[in-house]
């Protein structure tokens, strides 16, 4: 399973919106290598949802339910589907990213134009710790947590 951060316009489709859709197609990646990036997704790895701005802050987690699969809309890209996993006990805001040493060396952080790239297992483990959330519920192991926190 890969660990990821996928980058989302909260005013255009954010957290609250993928709560109540309780899936979507993850779309409208057009940057090269955030395509290359989701078309290595597979079914189970998971991702941080980071809202850009006005939030700039990570909100939850999701995990992949579809391989990469041509996208409707512009058959030269693709997408694949989410869905929520569970919201962070409290949003992680980008300047205590840029502030801890080890989530400062995130691709986003350092990067924030590229909306979908790995991360390691200690950046993940460090969000959740930062965050008090819960690190086996925020890789699924209870689907029923999914919510706002």
């Amino acid at each position: 399973m890969s660990r990821w951060v996928l980058l989302a316009d909260p005013e255009a489709y954010g957290w609250t919106e993928l709560l109540r859709d309780r899936r979507a197609v993850w779309d409208g990646i057009k940057n090269a290598r955030a395509q290359s990036n989701l078309g290595t997704f597979q079914i189970g790895d998971v991702a941080l949802l980071y809202h850009t701005a006005p939030d700039k802050a990570i909100m939850g987690t999701v995990r992949v339910i579809s391989e990469a699969y041509p996208d409707p809309k512009n058959a030269d890209l693709v997408v694949v589907d989410v869905e929520p996993i569970v919201a962070l006990k409290r949003p992680l805001p980008m300047t205590e990213l840029r502030a801890d040493s080890v989530l400062a060396e995130m691709g986003f952080v350092r990067m924030p134009r590229v909306a979908v790239q790995t991360i390691t297992n200690a950046q993940w483990e460090r969000v959740m710790q930062k965050s008090g959330t819960d690190l086996g519920t925020s890789l699924g192991a209870d689907p029923g947590d999914a919510g706002s926190p």
